[in-house]
């Protein structure tokens, strides 16, 4: 099974519990249907959070943002995830961004 497939999921490797709930994938497929005043959301949002990039896009923090406006899952989801897989969220969401 590949960590990141062709229809936007990020599968874990293996389940990640969240608020008593096993998650074995998180879809963010919801990429495509985001808008340019999401990603200016997503710039503020992150500006407010004390972080700072010259690229928000290459960050781990503005990824989780994205990622979680592109899902049904709150930021929290993907701040608890293990690092490993928060990267694979993080690379998808680049990647989507800079496609």
């Amino acid at each position: 099974m590949n960590a990141v497939n062709e229809n936007m999921k990020v599968v874990f490797k293996k389940p990640v519990s969240f608020e008593g709930k096993e998650y074995t994938e998180v879809d963010l497929s919801g990429l495509e249907n985001l808008t340019t005043s999401d990603l200016i959301e997503a710039d503020k949002q992150f500006s407010t959070s004390g972080q700072f990039s010259v690229m928000n896009e290459v960050t781990i923090g503005y990824a989780v943002i994205v990622a979680a406006k592109a899902s049904s899952k709150p930021i929290e989801f993907f701040e608890q995830l293990p690092a490993s897989e928060g990267l694979k969220v993080k690379n998808m969401v680049m990647g989507f961004l800079n496609a």
